[in-house]
């Protein structure tokens, strides 16, 4: 085992790519790259509270013949705020950030549902999220990190509320047995130099693993003048304001060598992020064909489609007619091409489908385009 951990050094777990919309500036294929050329034996993807990138990554690494690892950085309301007039911002100290990653297909699964929940069941106006009780009816098959510096046990930690960071990670401890790690990060903020002595206090406290992440968001430090810029323009802020959301340009995406010395002095963490890799067995794969559901089951879609596309290019010719120089049979004619390419595709469903939400979507008043 030990020359595993020598032979590897170091596992990325908690990486943003540009699908962290207006936060991660890495495009998959960067990702890709930058693994192979680290020679890399597996790396993880935890973009911020969705998993549009989720198959995309998994192709394109093991392609390159590195093992992805599927997670990602879920937004979760432990609820435990204390409401009052003079608290705006209560309800948003009692949320944080976690990282999750997939252990099997079941794991795979509940991401899914996770982040689908985050999306369906949270008002408009606010952040994706989920509350921990909904986090505790999905956990099985993931690992959780803690999270980092945005994670819901630094926080109260930073802001001197000890027993609050206690409470909640045992609480997560208790959902996660044996697939629980602290997370680390140096960044060498001043959050983070004050958090770390307490963070390892209550997980060897708690008897709890910890683990080494760096969560890149861009390549390397030159990037991080225009990631900064990303940043100031997703606020709706200037460049030039101090009083914004930053990260250093020490979150650029290290190499197993860089982490290696970062963290020399605490080998464990290093060896864990092995240990996690192993553990994450499982990689979702882009189907060969897509699953499409039934317009009807009465009827042929072929020739359902065909019908309603002759239907709607005759209503045209009565209120319009053939453009100048343009034969009816000529439209005709390149109408049954255009139907003859959808119907190789198989996709007469997947049109009709379209076809139905537009027309429901004008009788709604929703405006569906040009």
């Amino acid at each position: 085992m030990s020359t595993i951990y020598h032979d590897v050094g170091f596992v990325h777990l908690h990486v943003h790519s540009s699908f962290s919309l207006l936060e991660g500036a890495l495009p998959i294929a960067r990702l890709a790259k930058l693994a192979e050329t680290d020679a890399m034996p597996a790396l993880a993807l935890t973009d911020t509270n969705n998993l549009f990138g989720a198959l995309e990554f998994s192709e394109k690494l093991a392609e390159s013949g590195i093992q992805p690892i599927i997670g990602l950085q879920m937004t979760v309301d432990f609820c435990d705020h204390v409401a009052s007039p003079g608290r705006p911002q209560a309800q948003r100290e009692s949320r944080g950030k976690i990282v999750l990653l997939a252990t099997s297909a079941t794991g795979y699964r509940n991401l899914m549902r996770l982040t689908s929940a985050g999306f369906m069941e949270t008002d408009s106006t606010d952040e994706p999220h989920v509350t921990v009780e909904q986090l505790r009816g999905f956990s099985e098959g993931l690992i959780l990190l803690t999270g980092g510096p945005s994670g819901p046990i630094n926080r109260p930690l930073y802001n001197n509320h000890r027993e609050l960071g206690a409470k909640r990670l045992r609480h997560l401890a208790a959902m996660f047995p044996h697939a629980l790690y602290v997370e680390l990060q140096r960044h060498d903020t001043e959050e983070e130099v004050a958090v770390e002595p307490m963070l390892l206090a209550l997980a060897y406290e708690l008897e709890l693993p910890i683990v080494a992440t760096n969560e890149p968001f861009f390549a390397g430090k030159k990037d991080h003048e225009a990631h900064d810029a990303l940043i100031a323009i997703a606020e709706g802020r200037m460049v030039s304001e101090t009083d914004r959301r930053k990260v250093s340009e020490e979150h650029s995406f290290k190499s197993r060598a860089e982490m290696q010395k970062l963290f020399k002095d605490l080998p464990e963490a290093i060896q864990n992020t092995i240990e996690i890799a192993m553990r994450c067995h499982f990689r979702p794969k882009a189907l060969k064909s897509p699953i499409l559901p039934r317009f009807t089951a009465d009827e042929d879609e072929k020739a359902v489609l065909r019908r309603q596309a002759h239907d709607g290019l005759s209503f045209r010719f009565s209120q319009h007619g053939p453009t100048e120089g343009m034969s009816v049979e000529g439209y005709r004619e390149r109408l049954d091409f255009e139907l003859s390419v959808i119907e190789r595709m198989d996709f007469p469903g997947y049109f009709l489908i379209v076809a139905e939400f537009i027309g429901w979507a004008k009788s709604e008043g929703i405006p569906v385009g040009p």
